[in-house]
Formats: structure tokens, C-alpha cells, sequence
């Protein structure tokens, strides 16, 4: 964009999800229990592993900090948007944007990264079976989880950098319910072909992930294949049933997200679509990993008994 008129920055203005008067009493409650039933799915799942000794493998220790990210992931942008709804304002200050934007990506990310390292956990476990202790040994799960934080902290941090050194116009209003990346600097009047270029790069880096997993799912299935009884397929299928769920439905929202922001310049219908995205999907993680893992199911049973 031009460099004329421009300002410093004090704060933005989040349009949200519709500007109708009578939506936001509806917008509020639904959210609010979409927000809490993630919040309390999510918690529930991390107590389960934590209290029950038969959870106390790779693949649940992975799974409670992915409810944990999810709980993160989720309260980085809700709260604000419940907030902004009860007291009747539109504006985030400038720090706070940076801050949340920041959240996002580093949960959004940490999510990814630990989805990628449970794929090649039951890659181990079905591929490499007699191995399985031996490779995801404490030292080695803790030095997966490290990396994931380690990279996910760097890509929010680059990123959060990059917005930094912007300067904005005076059109401030982001057609969006929280400060999303790609909104915040196409309000920039500086030139932003370095904080493009680091996106898609970082966008190309993030297919990584993707292919990791593709790949171990591939090996995973073809071990399957080559399983003789029909009951040692289903009881090896089942065991990553609910992570390909997971899975499916993280890449397939995010996609959704991207292909409908591309394929049209209706941002208010690009909003709605990254609701899947950012909302929908922790909310369901829990009732996936409950309904289709049965140690998990039985756990949870002994919290309420």
C-alpha cells in the first residue's frame, strides 16, 4: 500500500461476526457455550490421563497436550469477542491485537506440530511394534514435545515481529471476530512484500507437518493390510481411528478457511467459515478421543463414579 496517511497505531476495531443489533445476544451465548464446553471437554481429558495409570503412555501424554493447546487455542480469541459483545464495543488496543495474534499462532501451531508427532507415534506403535517402548521412551517424548513447542514459539514470534515494524492507515477495522495475521496487515500502508513472503514461506514449511503425517498414515495402513485376521485390523485401525478423526477435521476446517477466503472478497463470509476452524475444532477434539478411545471413556467414568 501507499505510505500516506499514516498514524500510530492506538487500536483497532473487530467488526466480528455480524453488525445486527439483534445477533449479538445469540452470538453471545452460543459462544459462550461452545467456549465452555471445549473449556471443560478439554480439562476433562488432561484429568483422565493425569489420574488414571493405565493413560500413562506416549500417545495419551501427547493427547493431554493437545487439550491443553486446544484450551489455549480457543482462549486466545472468545473471551475478547464475549467481552466486546457485553460491554457493547468493536475496539482492541493495539498491544492486545499484537498479543492475540501472537496466542493464536503459537497454539494454532503447537496444535499442529503435536498432531504431526501423534501420527508417528502410531507409526511406531503399529509399524515397529516390538520397538515401541524402546523408541517413544519419557526422554525421547519430552524432547517431541520440546521441539513442538520450540518451533511453534519461533513461527508466532517471526510473525509477530514482522507486524511489528508495519505502520497503518487510518482504516482500522478488521472484518473479522479476533486479529487474524493476514486482516491486520492488509491494513498496513507500508509495504508489506517481506511480511507476504515470510507467510507463504512459513505456509510451505507448515506442509511439513502435513506430509509427516501422510506419510506415517500411509505406512500405518499398509501394515494394516498385511495383518491376517480380520479382528488384528480392526483393533490396530482402531487405535488410530480417533487421532485420523483429529486430524481430518484440523487440515480439512483450515483448508475450508483458506479455499473460501480465496475463492471470495466477502470477508464476513471468510469469518464465518475460520469459526470451524478456530472454535469448532477444539470443541469436538474431546468427543472424538472420548467416544472412539475406550481407555479413555473408561477413565473418565471413574472421575464421575
Amino acid at each position: 500500500m501507499e505510505p500516506g496517511n499514516q498514524t500510530r497505531v492506538s487500536e483497532f476495531i473487530l467488526l466480528g461476526l455480524s453488525e445486527e443489533v439483534e445477533m449479538q445476544p445469540f452470538l453471545f451465548w452460543l459462544f459462550l457455550s461452545i467456549y465452555l464446553v471445549t473449556f471443560i471437554g478439554n480439562l476433562l481429558i488432561i484429568l483422565a490421563i493425569i489420574i488414571d495409570s493405565h493413560l500413562h503412555t506416549p500417545m495419551h501424554f501427547f493427547l493431554s497436550n493437545l487439550s491443553f493447546a486446544d484450551i489455549c487455542f480457543i482462549s486466545s480469541t472468545v473471551p475478547k469477542m464475549l467481552l466486546n459483545i457485553q460491554i457493547q464495543s468493536k475496539v482492541i488496543t493495539y498491544e492486545s491485537c499484537i498479543t492475540q495474534m501472537y496466542f493464536f499462532m503459537l497454539f494454532g501451531g503447537l496444535d499442529n506440530f503435536l498432531l504431526t508427532v501423534m501420527a508417528y507415534d502410531r507409526f511406531v506403535a503399529i509399524c515397529h511394534p516390538l520397538y515401541y517402548t524402546v523408541i517413544m521412551n519419557t526422554k525421547f517424548c519430552g524432547l517431541l514435545l520440546l521441539i513442538s513447542w520450540l518451533l511453534a514459539l519461533l513461527d508466532s514470534l517471526l510473525h509477530g515481529l514482522m507486524v511489528l515494524r508495519l505502520s497503518f492507515c487510518t482504516e482500522l477495522e478488521i472484518p473479522h471476530f479476533f486479529c487474524e495475521l493476514n486482516q491486520v496487515a492488509q491494513l498496513a500502508c507500508s509495504d508489506t512484500f517481506l511480511n507476504d513472503l515470510v507467510m507463504f514461506a512459513t505456509g510451505l514449511v507448515g506442509v511439513i507437518p502435513l506430509t509427516g503425517i501422510l506419510f506415517s498414515y500411509t505406512k500405518v495402513v499398509s501394515s494394516i493390510l498385511r495383518i491376517s485376521p480380520a479382528e488384528g485390523k480392526y483393533k490396530a485401525f482402531t487405535t488410530c481411528a480417533s487421532h485420523l478423526s483429529v486430524v481430518s477435521l484440523f487440515y480439512g476446517t483450515g483448508l475450508g478457511v483458506y479455499l473460501s477466503s480465496a475463492a471470495t472478497q466477502n470477508s464476513g463470509a471468510s469469518a464465518m467459515a475460520s469459526v470451524m476452524y478456530t472454535v469448532a475444532t477444539p470443541m469436538l477434539n474431546p468427543f472424538i478421543y472420548s467416544l472412539r478411545n475406550k481407555d479413555v471413556k473408561q477413565a473418565l467414568k471413574k472421575i464421575f463414579s
